[in-house]
């Protein structure tokens, strides 16, 4: 394990009633007597980073843990983007994964768990894992190149406590306590711990789920299965991939779509590794390869990376077919995403006409009978996934999540300052640094000045600058419009690092953000923005004229702007509005090209002057 340095740290345990108990760590002694309950703790003396040590632990049995370091421990969660291992990047990050041999950074992986009853103070299982080349796959990407580079700044110790879980609010990671100034929460929070108002909600997923109409599916169920070689197809139609079948013909549909296509092969590529990359596809997917199952995924977000087996293919033609399954919204293969077959040196592209049918169809469901996503219920990730953590000593958060917010945007200004207050107030450390990162782009791009959840999302991000001990970095020009999950995690976890040598080391000369907005002022038919953290000074990382300004009078009617850098401050003006009020930067679920940038290269975050009010 990993212990925070420079700390008292607590070590806690359970005994017998009343059983003593005797520590020893780094040549100290400790002692303890186990209360009426059986809990105990003790209080270890400050150490500098160091190790590894060997901690005893002796009452009527005896424990000794080993390999054991000091140094600084951060508390990492959010939602998916800071679950996403590096194993789900490992095309980009082959190199780094590779070259992973850092025995002093250290993860601990935390299983989704959750409860509506009221806070844990145990997690059931758990293991330290170090980044070697194949550990570190399951080590969150963002978290470790966080890790990677403050270890190589400073060579010390790094450990990482991840509790993350995909899709989830961030209401479900704060305490009870930390919600009272929300009365609907609170409200929710009463009536989830009725169990039998639990059990019904969870009844009536299940029944909706069971229920759904759906016809068998004949791909499966004829005399011979659609993905089998000696399978004769008939009355299949034509289909390209990537791309979603309500965009090609086919309307509103929900269930299971075969794809099938002959693929020449050439001999150079058989009796070789190989693999499939079929991008992502909306939701599961099961990919066959001359009659045999190659691989499948279950959701939607992965992206297909598949290995085929040495001796599978052949020489000329090869049948591959593929059955997708969707539940909801557009089905099919997201565009943009590589598909191909790699094998030995060559390739061979997947993309194209390929031939479709129908194996099933699920009927409409009504789904206003309602239902529970425990996970989701404010405070019941905090009960099981954080509150057996408050004793750790720790050097700070790291906190990756608002995807899941997005549709109460505006409220996030709130939720996200009380639950940093809420987790400073549990781990009685007022002043431990919170670095969290700003969504960003994602969704289709707008050419127009449009409203934007995600970039109201965003703003409220950037409120919670105001809290103590706080930063934030940017990622707006780190996403990708078809995945919510963008594959640059490196620059994330890079810039949190920046964040924390800054924040929580004490360096005084860093440029640790880009620009963020301070204020405007009117001049004539011109509006002049400034800055904090401009660095060496503004630039456009294209070297292009600055992009994505818009400006409005009075009736917010917003058009682009023409934009130019001045000094340390940028004038914006169109011609045509003589008497502007508002400039908007970068408002949008995606923008097209964010390029306000300070020198030492990171991005200014979006922002808009015609905030409403509280």
């Amino acid at each position: 394990m990993v212990l925070q340095r420079d700390a008292k740290i607590k070590i806690w345990g359970w005994a017998a009633k009343n059983e003593k108990i005797k520590i020893r760590f780094n040549n100290k002694n400790y002692k303890a007597t186990a209360g009426a309950d059986g809990k105990w703790s003790v209080l270890l003396s400050p150490m500098k980073a160091g190790g590894p040590y060997v901690m005893n632990i002796t009452a009527g049995n005896k424990i000794t843990l080993k390999d054991i370091l000091i140094g600084d421990v951060w508390i990492c969660s959010g939602q998916s983007n800071m679950v996403h291992q590096m194993e789900l990047h490992s095309v980009r990050y082959a190199d780094d994964i590779a070259q992973a041999n850092y025995p002093e950074i250290r993860q601990f992986w935390i299983p989704t768990m959750s409860d509506l009853n009221g806070p844990h103070d145990d997690l059931p299982t758990g293991y330290w894992k170090s980044a070697n080349p194949t550990d570190v796959r399951q080590f969150s990407a963002v978290a470790y190149f966080f890790a990677k580079n403050i270890y190589e700044q400073y060579h010390i110790p790094i450990g990482l406590i991840n509790a993350s879980v995909g899709g989830t609010p961030i209401e479900a990671w704060t305490s009870e306590e930390g919600l009272k100034e929300f009365p609907l929460l609170t409200k929710t929070i009463e009536k989830n711990k009725d169990t039998a108002y639990v059990n019904d909600l969870i009844g009536r997923t299940t029944t909706s789920n069971s229920n759904r109409t759906m016809q068998l599916d004949k791909g499966l169920t004829g005399t011979t299965p659609w993905y089998d070689i000696s399978y004769v197809p008939k009355e299949w139609h034509t289909i390209n991939i990537p791309g979603y079948w309500e965009d090609q013909g086919v309307k509103d549909l929900n269930g299971v779509v075969w794809y099938r296509k002959e693929i020449d092969i050439p001999a150079s590529m058989t009796n070789v590794p190989a693999r499939v990359f079929l991008g992502r596809i909306v939701d599961a997917d099961i990919l066959y390869i001359n009659g045999k199952e190659v691989g499948s995924t279950s959701y939607q977000y992965p992206q297909r990376r598949y290995n085929v087996p040495t001796n599978l293919l052949r020489a000329g033609k090869n049948i591959f077919v593929i059955k997708v399954t969707n539940t909801a919204g557009k089905g099919g293969f997201v565009p943009d995403k590589p598909y191909y077959l790699f094998a030995g040196k060559d390739t061979v592209d997947l993309k194209g006409y390929w031939q479709y049918k129908v194996g099933e169809v699920f009927e409409p469901v009504n789904e206003t009978s309602g239902g529970l996503s425990v996970q989701n219920q404010p405070a019941a990730l905090y009960n099981a996934m954080i509150a057996p953590l408050i004793n750790y000593t720790i050097k700070g958060f790291l906190w990756y999540q608002g995807e899941a917010n997005t549709k109460r945007a505006e409220e996030y200004a709130k939720l996200q300052p009380a639950m940093i207050d809420d987790w400073h107030n549990l781990w009685k450390q007022p002043n431990t640094p919170f670095l969290y990162v700003q969504l960003p782009g994602f969704m289709d791009y707008n050419y127009l000045p449009s409203e934007s959840q995600w970039a109201t999302l965003r703003e409220s991000q950037m409120k919670s600058l105001s809290v103590h001990n706080t930063a934030m970095a940017i990622a707006i020009d780190l996403g990708e419009w078809n995945d919510i999950h963008p594959d640059r995690k490196k620059e994330v976890g890079e810039r949190l690092a920046l964040a924390a040598e800054k924040i929580a080391y004490g360096e005084k000369n860093i440029v640790y953000s880009g620009p963020l907005y301070q204020s405007a002022t009117i001049d004539g038919n011109k509006i002049t923005i400034t800055f904090s953290n401009i660095g060496s000074g503004l630039i456009t990382n294209d070297g292009e004229e600055l992009s994505e300004f818009a400006i409005a009078g009075v009736d917010k009617k917003f058009v682009w702007a023409k934009a130019k850098i001045e000094g340390d401050k940028i004038i914006v003006w169109n011609d045509d509005v003589a008497d502007p009020m508002y400039v908007r930067y970068a408002w949008a679920d995606n923008p097209v090209n964010p390029n306000l940038f300070n020198k030492e290269g990171l991005p200014a975050s979006p922002f808009r002057t015609d905030t409403p009010n509280p």
